[in-house]
């Protein structure tokens, strides 16, 4: 005789199967971190990006004045042998956009951004007081 142990608090199992954050997680496993850093000079963004290079990204600014991180790599491994068979053919493809605001004493005209060790890293100037005031445009009201 098979004893069939029935599980009173099946609802609440499935609830956390589906409404868990842990499927969240694995969905953005591919995202790559984001360090943001202030300091007296600058803002800087640091994203992990190890085995990807400078021509993989671009750096912009959009029409809405946002700075646009996004990233593009495929790789396709795959056999020199033009005769043979695939047994086994693998792709890879990876995308990832990022858009910031950018804060309101960002010196567009001077970011700059490098890719070294795994890491692109985004430097932002902050512009001087003054320099906020003197690029303020006052409108004249009739």
């Amino acid at each position: 005789m098979t004893l069939i142990k029935k599980n009173q608090n099946w609802l609440p199992d499935v609830f956390n199967d589906l409404f868990s954050n842990e499927w969240m997680l694995r969905a953005n496993a591919t995202a790559p971190a984001i360090n943001v850093i202030e300091s007296e000079q600058d803002y800087r963004i640091e994203i992990a990006a190890p085995g990807m290079t400078k021509d993989d990204f671009c750096v912009r600014i959009d029409d809405e004045n946002n700075l646009v991180i996004s990233m593009e790599k495929k790789i396709e491994n795959s056999d020199e042998n033009a005769k043979a068979l695939y047994l086994r053919r693998e792709f890879s493809y990876s995308k990832f956009e990022q858009k910031m605001i950018l804060p309101k004493n960002a010196d567009k005209e001077k970011i700059k951004a490098k890719m070294e060790h795994g890491v692109l890293d985004v430097s932002i100037p902050k512009l001087k007081d003054e320099d906020i005031k003197k690029n303020m445009k006052v409108i004249e009201i009739s």
